[in-house]
This record gives structure tokens, sequence and C-alpha cells, in this order.
């Protein structure tokens, strides 16, 4: 009976965090309701509508648990990203969703393969691992070199008579994704055009109990290609003390990653068409692969689960807006992008008609608000829509949304674009990881991000004038 009591706290304590976070919309909203804010209060009804409905079940955590633990990981290229598309694609006619298709989308295919990564001398011990994606592989026996642990770029550059014939390993601390994530992407190809025979670089991310962050690479054209992997902090730091202590340390990295003939894949859509301007969309999504590691339920299954639930709600409550709400689960973005040029380059002739383009890629965590990139007309506009979500605390307004899967259209066609923003502060432990699963995810959370994704997009799509004008 104890063990049994220990099982239900968990489902309780989630069933009191939807509870709690209803009552406190709704008490939110209510004080609200008496100022009237040009014209959006109009739009206070439905919005408590569709607040209650995404915080009244676990549907959308259910659907994600099922993407999770049914098909798993899903890198471009693999049969799991192909049963996730036909899967999208069937619970998506189930939803009633109109126009739901597949479209084609040729993507890289990279493969793993084995791998393994130890020290040889002075004691032989293993190393925790994960190649880079996009990696060339080594040879079969693997390839055996002394190391040279640097912290930077400039102490490689500064060191670069040390270089050739070395595996390099980068320990540069982990100080925010964009200014520590150069090492993955570029540092295979700095080090290999000072001569070295493979780079290791500390893992991209915040600690994580041993844990490797995986990621993409980007080989420069003019160097060899070496292959690279990514190592963990306490490894790193472990490599980094014995070169300081001046014991020369030698690594045997074995990896059989290879790139395949480019695959076939699919970006899938559905739509909630618009009741007068139909030709008027407003683009919501997330990406459907994953790296092949863990189960991709952050990154990003949980924000594509969300855009999807957000225009399942609205179709369940017959609420159909002015404008076309269009749902894209985009396909490649982790190595490669496909999905987002094929989505521009498909509707070439129809960005203008884009009034929005929304992603969530930043984790489902506790939604705190949106990023966003347009003019002053249609900032305003968006930060008066927000103040409908105030009562669940999804109401800042932040410069800079957008996303890499919109970013190619929103680009080419200059449309206003937003990225859900979370409270991230977990988002790098697991971003990359085989700790990327569904348990990281509260319902609680993921069912207010789909709240606030709703009430944007639906009032966005809803009002008599266009965003912006």
């Amino acid at each position: 009976m104890r063990g049994c009591t220990a099982m239900k706290k968990p489902i309780l304590n989630q069933r009191v965090g939807l509870v709690a976070a209803v009552l406190g919309f709704l008490l939110a909203n209510a004080a609200l309701s008496f100022t009237q804010q040009n014209g959006i209060d109009a739009y206070r009804e439905p919005a408590t509508r569709i607040i209650g409905a995404a915080l009244g079940d676990r549907f959308a955590w259910e659907r994600l648990a099922e993407l999770s633990d049914n098909i798993g990981n899903r890198l471009s290229g693999s049969p799991q990203l192909e049963q996730a598309i036909l899967w999208a694609v069937d619970q998506m006619k189930k939803d009633g969703l109109a126009n739901v298709r597949a479209e084609k989308v040729m993507v890289p295919h990279w493969v793993r393969g084995k791998e393994s990564c130890e020290v040889t001398s002075p004691a032989q011990r293993p190393l925790v691992m994960l190649g880079l994606g996009n990696s060339v592989g080594t040879p079969h026996e693997g390839i055996e070199a002394e190391i040279l642990v640097v912290r930077s770029f400039a102490e490689l550059d500064a060191r670069a008579d040390q270089v050739r014939g070395k595996i390099v390993v980068y320990n540069a601390p982990y100080t925010g994704y964009g200014p520590t994530v150069q090492y993955r992407s570029a540092g295979a190809s700095r080090a290999a055009r000072l001569g070295a025979v493979a780079a290791l670089v500390r893992s991209v991310g915040m600690p994580g109990l041993r844990t490797p962050h995986t990621g993409a690479l980007d080989y420069s054209a003019d160097v060899p290609r070496i292959p690279a992997a990514a190592i963990t902090l306490e490894d790193a730091e472990t490599l980094q003390r014995m070169q300081d202590r001046g014991v020369p340390v030698k690594v045997r990295l074995k990896m059989e990653a290879q790139m395949l003939p480019d695959a076939e894949s699919a970006n899938v859509v559905a739509e909630l068409v618009g009741r007068e301007k139909p030709e008027e969309v407003i683009v919501i999504g997330g990406h459907l692969d994953s790296w092949d590691v863990g189960t991709g339920s952050t990154d990003d299954g949980g924000g594509c689960v969300a855009a999807w639930s957000a225009l399942r709600i609205l179709k369940r409550l017959g609420m159909q807006p002015r404008r076309t709400i269009r749902v894209v689960l985009f396909t490649n973005e982790e190595n490669g992008l496909r999905g987002g040029m094929a989505y521009r380059d498909r509707y070439q002739d129809q960005l203008a008609n884009h009034v929005l383009m929304l992603e969530s890629d930043s984790g489902v965590y506790r939604p705190l608000g949106f990023g966003f990139s347009g003019n002053d007309k249609a900032r305003a506009s968006i930060q008066e829509i927000a103040t409908l979500l105030r009562g669940i605390g999804a109401d800042r307004i932040s410069a800079g949304g957008g996303g890499g899967d919109i970013g190619p259209a929103v680009v080419q066609g200059r449309i206003p674009s937003m990225s859900l923003e979370v409270d991230g502060s977990e988002y790098f432990r697991v971003h990359h990881t085989p700790a990327d699963t569904i348990d990281k995810i509260n319902p609680t959370d993921l069912a207010l991000g789909v709240a606030a994704i709703a009430v944007m997009s639906y009032v966005v799509a809803d009002r008599p004038a266009r965003l912006g004008q």
C-alpha cells in the first residue's frame, strides 16, 4: 500500500498544479475584465475559454509521451522520423484539422554508428562521448594520438606550433549557448587548419552528471575534415588537470560516423482555415526531427505538440478566426535546416500573405511570453494581445523573436516573427543529450505553453486589422 501511495503523489501534484493554474488565471483575468483596452476586451472571454480548455486536461502531455515513448528520437533520414511523420499526419486527421499533408523535403542522412573514446596512456580509462553531427568517421582502428587541451581559440592560436598530429581538446567553460557553441560548430576545422588529426569538444551545456551533449558541426571547405566528438565537462577537466601537471596523455577515438545520400522526409502541415480571409496565414510550429539520443521530448517534440495542440483546441472549441492558422512540424532543423528552406521555396509566391510566423523551440517550460520581431505598430498590437495572458504570467514581449525553421521564410518575405519564451534555466542541461526525455517536462508547463500559443495565434488571426497595418 505504501508503494501505491507513493505512485499517486506525482499524479496528485500535477492535478493540483493544473487546478492552481486555472484558478490563478480566472482570478487575474476577472480583475482585468473591467478595463477597456482599445477593443482587446472583446477577446477576453474567448481567451478565457481557450486557457480553460488547455489547462483542463493532460492531452498535450499524453500526446507528447506517445511520440516520445512509442517512436523515440528522430534524426533526419531515420526510420523513426518517417514513422513520426506518418503518425502526425494520421493524428491530425483524427483531430479534424483541414488540409493535412506531408510536404516532401530531401534531407541529409548522417549515421552515427558505433563510437568510443578512451585514454590509453598513462593509464587506460574510458571517456563518455557523443560524436558531433555531420562528423566524418575515423579509420576502422581509430585514431590514437597525444592530446593538446586549450580553453579558447586564442590559446589554440598561441600554441599553433604544438597542434600538428595532436587531438585537440577544447575545454571551453560554458558561459551561455551563443558564446560557447562556436567550439562545437567551428572547432574541428580550426584545429585541422593547424594540423590536428581529431577534435574533442567539452559539451556545450550546463553540468549534467557526466552527460555529453551532441550537436552539428560545420566544416570549412578549405581544410581537411577531421572527426570530432563531444566529451563531458568532468572528462575535459580531468584531461586539463593532467596536462597542467605535465603528464603526456594519449587518447584513442573510434567513430563509424558517415554521411549517406540524401533521404526523403517531409514537413507535416495542417490548417484551421479562416472564415473571411483564408489566403492570409499565421504559421505556428516547431521541428519534428531530433538528435539520435534521448527521445527529443524537449528539443523539439514539446514545441511541435504545443503548437499542434493550440490548433486542436481552437478546432474543438469551434473557434474559427478570420484568417488561416497553419501548423507546421518542420523536418531537419538539427543538421541542415532543409525543412525551413523547403517551406520558403514552396510558398515563395504566398509569403506576402503570411501575417505572422511563430516558432516554439526553446523547450516547453513555464511560458513567460514571446519574443517578437516586427515593426512598431505590430509590436504595439502584440503587446496589447499579450495582456490577455497576464493571468498565466505569459504576457512579457521581448525583442528578437524568431527561429531556425521559420527564419528562411521570415527573411525572404519580411514577415513578423515570434518565439515562445519560457523559463529556460534548465534547458541546456538536457539539450542534445540522452537525458532529453519526457519526464523532464511538467504537464502544467506544457499546457500553459499551449494556452499562450493558442490565444496569441487566434487573436492575431481574428482581429479585423492585419498585424502591423
